[in-house]
């Protein structure tokens, strides 16, 4: 038992990761909430990428923030190609769970939803995010340019400063390049909206964050 959590706590090697497969998984058309494609959206929009703990919470934040054109939840920073959730569960994929944001930036800026990420789970409790044990909840920023990457930093080490003054202990978050991003499962795409009372294991710090308290003004 022991020698099991402990796995679940570490990530794979890649030669112990799971195959996978070639096909991808399907998805609905159209968001349970927004009413916006699930693929594919207008060239002026941006995407962002965020794990956060279990991925039914992190999205319902995310698509409830402004500027947000669509939301989708799937798996992303692990080895395995296009692999199912109890794979993901097992630990022998390396994949965290993810929500990819589709924003406008005309309508928002990319450190508001930043600031959404921050204060809405704790992150600094490495592989884990409150009872949810195990690699595929470990925090993370997955950015898609040098820009995001600059903004992600700043407010990593603005962040980190107000824990310490609230006596929280160092981020754990991997600020990483996007990975590749497999689709989930169709039922897992808006969960909560389908199942109001579902479960939602995310819980924050109650500590502010000092970044994307101001929104950008709509062009």
């Amino acid at each position: 038992m022991f020698a099991r959590f402990r796995k679940k706590m570490t990530m794979p090697r890649p030669d112990e990761a799971l195959p996978g497969r070639q096909a991808p998984m399907s998805v609905p058309v159209r968001h349970e909430v927004l009413g916006t494609p699930l693929q594919g959206h207008p060239a002026h929009l941006e995407l962002a990428m965020f794990g956060m703990g279990c991925f039914w919470g992190a999205e319902k934040q995310l698509w409830q923030a402004r500027g947000v054109f669509s939301t989708t939840v799937g798996y992303a920073a692990g080895f395995t190609p296009n692999p199912t959730y109890e794979e993901v569960c097992s630990g022998f994929t390396g994949h965290n769970e993810v929500a990819r944001v589709v924003f406008d930036p005309r309508l928002t800026r990319y450190e508001e939803l930043l600031r959404v990420f921050w204060e809405n789970h704790d992150p600094t409790q490495g592989m884990r995010q409150g009872n949810d044990v195990g690699t595929q909840y470990r925090s993370g920023i997955y950015v898609y340019s040098e820009a995001q990457r600059r903004a992600a930093e700043a407010s990593r080490d603005a962040f980190q400063q107000r824990l310490r003054e609230a006596r929280y202990g160092a981020i754990t978050t991997e600020i990483l390049d996007a990975p590749t991003f497999y689709f989930a499962e169709p039922y897992h795409q808006q969960y909560l909206a389908k199942n109001p009372h579902g479960y939602c294991g995310l819980g924050g710090t109650g500590v502010r964050c000092p970044v994307g308290v101001a929104a950008a003004s709509p062009a």
